[in-house]
């Protein structure tokens, strides 16, 4: 647990040496099957491994039977050794926690009794946080825009809310059990029209495209259109309320920004010590290749990103667990520095996998190998939550006012 520094405690390490032993055991056998189980039976397998764990429960009040783990660095560090794996599997497992984060911080009993409580279970339960829209895509998740751009329409009729919209690309669409929409009663209202909605699966009106042909995560993460035609919730399943559902909103994109640079990283954690065995195992001049100084060099390089984007995401979730000192996580100087660590984290995998395959050759394009399967993985999490160009927005704001355009 050596990599993670003086930021996790004896509690901490303890989990993370069971996670890593799940998933050195039940994930890295089967790495290069799980691009080709189409029916998700292995995918559902290794989920309810991972929910036997614990793992999925962790985020969730201990009144509906979850464990209220509420470090973030607690969270974090799991995510990026069960991401060493599959990153499919690490944004599954945190999820569930993600989409009901509103509610917990909302007090909505309502919605975490009488949705939220199966998820606390010893298997696998699915959630969906449906954000992204066809026409302005990411704009829905930028803070500039203040709710302006969502498409996504909630009219409040009697004691329901009647939901109508589209949604693009969202993780768990069409196999997820519980849906977090994000809408808005008055386009025109700015962020006190933002509008958090839950949706059970079965609710009349909602409905799925086919699920999307991707270069990575194909099964581990399913992403499909979700079609809202009318679709009626009861006005308890609201997160909050006007403007405090902003507020959750932006809470929840940051955090969603620090687990993705937990993500990544485990992504070229597990590339750094595939390439680092390989150049082990290969000679050229009569010596392994990690010994040229020329390979050494790239070789440390490598590290050196890793090593220092681990730090960097560790010291931002040091930060959220230190909200007296460091301001709360909806704030534009929390969000900018979690945006920060997503892009540098995604980078520096993006940039591993690359350098991974220059190192090995041909053999690093195969799939035995799995730097490829890596490589193909972690390129979505530097382009989701905004991508890599708006998310450097979102960490200048930190350090100086943007004024967005008319």
């Amino acid at each position: 647990m050596e990599r993670y520094g003086p930021f996790i405690t004896e509690e901490d390490k303890m989990v993370l040496r069971t996670v890593r032993s799940f998933v050195e055991k039940e994930i890295f056998p089967v790495r290069q099957q799980l691009d080709e189980d189409k029916d998700r039976t292995l995918c559902h397998h290794i989920m309810d491994g991972l929910a036997k764990l614990g793992l999925i429960k962790r985020g969730f009040p201990k009144s509906i039977g979850g464990l209220r783990v509420t470090s973030a660095v607690s969270v974090v560090t799991a995510v990026e050794e069960v991401a060493r794996g599959d990153s499919g599997f690490a944004i599954e497992m945190q999820i569930p926690a993600w989409v009901f984060s509103p509610a917990m911080r909302g007090r909505n009993e309502a919605v975490l009794t009488e949705l939220a409580a199966p998820f606390c279970e010893d298997t696998a339960h699915y959630a969906c946080m449906a954000m992204t829209e066809p026409a302005g895509g990411c704009n829905v998740e930028s803070p500039d825009n203040r709710g302006k751009t969502i498409r996504t329409i909630a009219k409040l009729d009697g004691d329901d809310y009647v939901i109508n919209g589209t949604k693009r690309f969202p993780s768990g669409a069409g196999v997820a059990e519980a849906y977090l929409v994000v809408a808005t009663t008055d386009p025109e209202a700015g962020e006190e029209g933002i509008c958090l909605l839950y949706c059970p699966a079965d609710v009349p009106g909602l409905s799925f495209g086919k699920p999307e042909n991707k270069m990575g995560m194909i099964y581990t993460d399913v992403n499909a259109d979700i079609y809202l035609d009318n679709v009626r919730v009861p006005r308890r399943y609201r997160a909050a309320g006007p403007g405090a559902d902003a507020d959750l909103f932006r809470h929840f994109m940051c955090w969603g920004r620090l687990s993705s640079a937990a993500d990544a990283l485990g992504n070229a954690q597990a590339i750094f010590e595939i390439v680092l065995e390989f150049t082990g195992t290969r000679y050229y001049g009569g010596k392994q290749v990690r010994q040229h100084s020329l390979q050494a060099a790239i070789l440390a390089d490598m590290a050196i990103a890793i090593e220092s984007a681990r730090a960097y995401y560790l010291m931002v979730a040091y930060m959220f667990d230190n909200r007296q000192t460091y301001g709360d996580v909806s704030s534009d100087y929390m969000i900018s520095k979690a945006s920060a660590a997503k892009m540098y984290a995604t980078d520096v995998a993006v940039n591993v996998g690359n350098k991974a395959m220059e190192l090995m050759g041909s053999y690093g394009y195969m799939k035995e190998y799995h730097v490829e399967k890596y490589l193909r993985d972690c390129k979505i999490i530097q382009l989701w939550e905004g991508g890599s160009h708006a998310g450097r927005i979102d960490v200048a704001r930190g350090f100086y006012p943007m004024v967005p355009t008319a």
